[in-house]
């Protein structure tokens, strides 16, 4: 069970930030606003510690539990599915607010 738990903690983070950042980019896209740019960019300066410290702890907890540590490595690449999208979304963004 706490198996499950692990690997849905990391699913909703994952799901928070793409949808969030889904959201933001969307919405420049429509309404070509630069507030939403802004928060696009925020939501990638401060997403990025914030998910290092979540893969850091379930790194930690996976070594300290042995019999953990291959759900907590799945919970790990769940997370890291973000990093390419936040690149093409960043890159999207670039081109679109040059």
């Amino acid at each position: 069970m706490k198996d499950l738990n692990t690997l849905n903690f990391a699913k909703t983070i994952f799901a928070l930030f793409f949808i969030a950042g889904s959201f933001f980019l969307l919405g420049a896209l429509i309404t070509k606003k630069d507030e939403f740019a802004a928060a696009g960019y925020m939501l990638l300066i401060l997403g990025v510690p914030i998910n290092l410290l979540f893969v850091l702890g379930l790194v930690i907890y996976g070594i300290t539990y042995q019999s953990k540590l291959k759900n907590a490595l799945i919970a790990v690449s769940i997370l890291s599915i973000n990093i390419p999208v936040a690149i093409i979304y960043t890159v999207i963004g670039l081109n679109i607010f040059k």
